[in-house]
């Protein structure tokens, strides 16, 4: 079983397809082995049956239709091995022998964009996915900044630090519960959000909160953040989100409306 370059697990038993590509071009090279061990093998080994899939891509298999937007829990890949590194640059040199190779290669990349279709997505679920390095990195940014239409997006426990790069701009549910996020300017730009879960982060002030201001956010879940515990801490952010209904799972309490400052103590020590 292999993963894909969009973050699919190759689950079909189709064969790679015979034009050139990243996938048909690696899938030759560090082919797992078995060892028959029966009397008359005498030990020897031989490929796996799935050693074929190894660095297959989804869009590089017959007769596989699928797109993004049918997914809902694709796996960004792992990044490539040395020998698909070698490989990769070897293709490069390739590349430049002539220009007939080239346009072969850009149309083969185009029709892998249009079946990869994240720009028609509508909801997603990207979490869990152990961004190891950055070749995987690159990739997820690159995928959710093809996000145009993205309602739903979950992208739960991925380490991520910063995603001020990225715009959604239909995003209504944003779930980006415990990741590596110090303040709220490493957001992505959401003009359209709704709902937004940031617990278990390490938020630690309110700076960049003014940004959400002109957005329709109606609930905001950062529990488990430090800046929870900054004095006047709901009527504050309140304060900067006219439009909000609920803050950590809490209803707007009567208290929150008042101006930062002006809380009586106890209503501030509880």
């Amino acid at each position: 079983m292999s993963e894909s370059s969009s973050g699919v697990n190759t689950l079909t038993g189709s064969f790679p397809k015979s034009h050139s590509s990243h996938g048909s071009e690696f899938r030759v090279t560090g082919t797992p082995l078995s060892v028959d061990q029966s009397p008359d093998s005498g030990l020897v080994s031989t490929p796996l049956p799935s050693s074929r899939f190894q660095f297959a891509l989804w869009h590089g298999l017959e007769q596989c239709d699928v797109t993004g937007d049918q997914l809902t829990c694709p796996r960004v890949r792992e990044g490539p091995s040395e020998d698909e590194l070698h490989l990769k640059e070897r293709g490069g040199i390739c590349l430049e022998r002539g220009r007939s190779r080239r346009r072969e290669e850009e149309g083969q990349r185009w029709e892998e964009r249009l079946q990869e279709n994240w720009e028609n997505c509508l909801e997603l679920n990207l979490s869990y996915q152990d961004l190891g390095d950055p070749f995987q990195q690159e990739n997820f940014l690159r995928i959710l900044r093809r996000l145009i239409r993205v309602e739903k997006l979950q992208l739960i426990d991925n380490s991520l630090t910063s995603l001020s790069s990225v715009r959604l701009p239909r995003c209504r549910v944003l779930n980006l519960h415990r990741n590596h996020l110090v303040c709220l300017r490493q957001l992505p730009k959401l003009p359209a959000v709704e709902h937004l879960c940031l617990s278990e982060n390490a938020i630690g002030s309110l700076g960049g909160l003014g940004a959400l201001g002109n957005s329709p956010l109606r609930s905001l879940n950062l529990i488990r953040n430090p800046v929870t515990f900054t004095q006047d801490y709901r009527a504050r952010v309140f304060s900067c989100l006219p439009k909000l209904e609920v803050l950590d799972g809490i209803p707007k309490l009567p208290e929150d409306s008042l101006p930062p400052g002006l809380l009586l103590p106890e209503t501030s020590r509880m």
